[in-house]
C-alpha cells in the first residue's frame, strides 16, 4: 500500500427533506449569498422556488446560465459579482457543472489577478469564499471533492483545477431532486461515475480494501442505474446513484493505489473541450477502446481482476486474454443497454480533427506517465477507434 495523505472536510447532509436545512446551516458562513443555477430545470421541479422562501431575508444575488462543461466566461462573471457586492458564501444549485463552476468562482473571488492562472495553477490558490452546494444529478462527485473542471473555448482547454480550497463546507444530497434526471442524462451520469472508479482502480501498485471499495462502487452503479432509468422516481436507485457518485471522486476509494494518471479523463477532456459533448458520453465511448488499446501481459491481471469481481465472469481454466476482452465486452454492451451513443460519429465528431486533439492531449495530460503510458500515436489509434 502506497502512502497518502487525506482529508475530506464536506459535511453531508443526505436523505429526504435536508434542504429544510439550508438557512440555519447557510447562516453560519454569512447572510450575503451568490446563488448560482444552470438552466430551467431547478424552476421546473420547484427548487429555486423552495430555496428562495427558505432563504427570505438572506441578500441574494443571482448567476444563471451556468452551462454544461463550464465556461471561464462564467466564473469571471461570478467572481466579478461576489466582488461588487461582498458575498459571503455561494449556494450552487445544480449538478457538476454548476457545481465546479462555482468552485472557481470561489477562488477566484478571493484573488485579483485572472481567474485562469488559478485554475492552471500558474498562482496558487490561498483563499477560497465557503460554497454550499444543493446537488440535483449524480454524476461528476463535485458535490464531496476538491477539483473543478472549467473550459475554455478559444484555445479549446478543459482544464481540471484541483485544490483543497475547493472543497464545498456543506452539501445537501437529497435523492428525490434527481426524480427528474433524463433517462440519458442518468445513463451518462452514470458512465461518469463508473469511469471515475476504473480510473483509480486500473493502477499498479493497488491494494485490496481499495479494491474492494472500488468493485462495490462499480457493482452499485451497474445494479442500479438500470433501474432509476426503467422508474425515475425509485428512491433506493437514485439514493445509491447519488452516493456512490459522491463517493467515487474523492479519492477515497483509490486510497493507497498509486496515482494512475486518469487518462480516460484526458482524451475525454480534448473531445468536450473541442466540441461540447457530455462528459459521462465521451467518456462511455472513450472507456472500452482504452482498455483494448492497453490490454497486455502487464495489464492483463488487473482486467481479469476486474471480469471476476465486477462482472462475474468465471476465470477457472479460461485463458487470460478471453476473459479480459469478455470483460470489456461486457462494459461496451453495460453502456449500449443504457441508451448511450458509442461512437463519435453519433455525436457529431468525425476525422477531420483527431490529429489536433491527439497532439493537444500528448502536449498537455502527461500519459507518457500513466500507469499504462499513452503517446501522441496511442492516443491518435484510441481517438480512430472511437469513430
Amino acid at each position: 500500500m502506497e502512502n497518502f495523505e487525506y482529508c475530506t472536510p464536506t459535511r453531508v447532509l443526505f436523505g429526504k427533506g435536508q434542504v429544510e436545512e439550508l438557512p440555519a446551516r447557510l447562516a453560519a458562513y454569512g447572510k450575503k449569498v451568490l446563488l448560482t443555477y444552470g438552466g430551467g430545470s431547478i424552476r421546473k421541479i420547484g427548487l429555486y422556488d423552495k430555496v428562495k422562501k427558505l432563504l427570505d431575508g438572506f441578500e441574494i444575488y443571482e448567476l444563471s446560465g451556468i452551462e454544461p462543461n463550464p465556461k471561464l466566461q462564467s466564473v469571471e462573471e461570478g467572481a466579478k459579482m461576489c466582488k461588487e457586492k461582498g458575498v459571503e458564501v455561494v449556494l450552487a444549485v445544480g449538478g457538476g457543472s454548476v457545481l465546479d463552476c462555482s468552485k472557481a468562482i470561489c477562488a477566484a473571488a478571493c484573488y485579483d489577478g485572472q481567474a485562469w492562472d488559478l485554475i492552471t495553477g500558474k498562482v496558487p490558490t490561498k483563499k477560497a469564499l465557503p460554497l454550499v452546494t444543493v446537488l440535483t444529478l449524480s454524476a461528476t462527485g463535485s458535490e464531496y471533492d476538491w477539483g473543478a473542471v472549467i473550459s475554455k473555448p478559444d484555445t479549446n482547454d478543459k482544464v481540471g483545477y484541483l485544490d483543497g480550497h475547493l472543497f464545498p463546507a456543506l452539501s445537501i444530497l437529497d435523492p428525490e431532486y434527481t426524480y427528474t434526471v433524463s433517462a440519458r442524462q442518468t445513463a451518462a451520469g452514470a458512465a461518469d461515475i463508473m469511469n471515475h472508479v476504473i480510473e483509480q482502480y486500473f493502477t499498479a501498485p493497488n491494494n485490496y480494501l481499495a479494491d474492494k471499495i472500488c468493485e462495490s462502487l462499480l457493482k452499485t452503479v451497474i445494479r442500479y442505474a438500470p433501474k432509476a432509468i426503467g422508474d425515475p422516481n425509485d428512491y433506493e436507485a437514485r439514493a445509491q446513484l447519488m452516493w456512490a457518485s459522491s463517493l467515487g471522486c474523492n479519492g477515497i476509494a483509490g486510497l493507497g493505489n498509486r496515482y494512475s494518471g486518469w487518462p480516460c479523463h484526458a482524451i475525454e477532456h480534448a473531445l468536450s473541450g473541442y466540441y461540447d459533448i457530455t462528459h459521462g458520453v465521451g467518456l462511455a465511448i472513450v472507456t472500452p477502446r482504452w482498455m483494448r488499446h492497453i490490454l497486455s501481459e502487464k495489464t492483463l491481471e488487473r482486467f481479469v481482476n476486474y471480469a471476476q469481481n465486477v462482472w462475474g465472469i468465471e476465470v477457472n481454466g479460461k485463458d487470460g486474454f478471453a476473459v479480459a476482452n469478455e470483460a470489456i465486452e461486457k462494459t461496451y454492451a453495460y453502456f449500449v443497454s443504457l441508451g448511450l451513443p458509442m461512437t463519435l460519429k453519433e455525436v457529431g465528431i468525425g476525422s477531420e480533427r483527431l490529429g489536433e486533439m491527439a497532439h493537444h492531449i500528448a502536449v498537455n495530460e502527461g500519459l507518457e506517465n500513466a500507469w499504462s503510458p499513452l503517446t501522441e500515436k496511442d492516443i491518435l489509434q484510441i481517438l480512430q477507434e472511437c469513430l
